[in-house]
């Protein structure tokens, strides 16, 4: 279930990385000016809308590629396999550059176009290489470990302190019983009678 979970995180990452990623980078490309020119004249950013958007939205799929990596409970699939697909497609690239942007999707649209750019740039290879590391880490494959306490002993019941006292406290002699004891005294021996046992003749009847 945990790997199913990421499976579906997996292709709502690749979706953000196709959509708001190439998005953001290509409204960065847009607001950085010509090239070997600073961007905004080499004044503030903060002022150019279209490199906050952008920022903004690399930012954000930055972050969230970031925890799918780091939180050891998110199955290593969830930042995997959108890595393996970005470094698939880059190996493309370096293989047939024709082949690798024909299989780009709306590429008439701002996605496909700053997708391409950041193929042509190596962002995907980068992003790709960074996703994929969770997959060489064995612990991320196992579920997180859950504490188990010692088990509570299931030994025979005892009886409780109380009712043992109870029960030895309506056995016992209390002293009025034993003051009402009535007792005889035993017989005296003559010691000068000789052949004779204490206890007296046998009866042999």
């Amino acid at each position: 279930m945990r790997h199913l979970v990421s499976v579906i995180l997996a292709i709502a990452m690749a979706a953000a990385v196709f959509f708001a990623a190439s998005w953001g980078y290509l409204k960065l490309l847009t607001g950085s000016g010509k090239f070997g020119t600073l961007p905004a004249g080499g004044g503030s950013l903060l002022h150019d809308r279209t490199v906050v958007e952008g920022f903004g939205a690399l930012l954000a799929v930055g972050l969230v590629a970031g925890i799918l990596i780091a939180v050891p409970r998110i199955s290593p699939l969830a930042s995997g396999l959108p890595g393996l697909v970005l470094l698939a497609w880059t190996g493309l690239y370096l293989y047939s550059a024709r082949r690798a942007v024909q299989y780009i999707p709306f590429k008439t649209r701002v996605y496909g176009s700053g997708f391409e750019d950041m193929l042509f740039d190596g962002v995907l290879a980068l992003a790709g290489l960074a996703m994929i590391i969770p997959l060489f880490v064995p612990s991320r494959w196992r579920g997180p470990v859950v504490a188990v306490g010692p088990a509570a002993y299931q030994g025979e019941s005892y009886p409780d302190a109380q009712s043992t006292q109870t029960i030895a406290s309506d056995n016992a002699f209390t002293s009025s019983d034993w003051s009402a004891t009535t007792t005889s005294p035993q017989q005296r021996i003559d010691p000068n009678a000789q052949g004779q046992a204490p206890w007296g003749p046998a009866d042999y009847s």
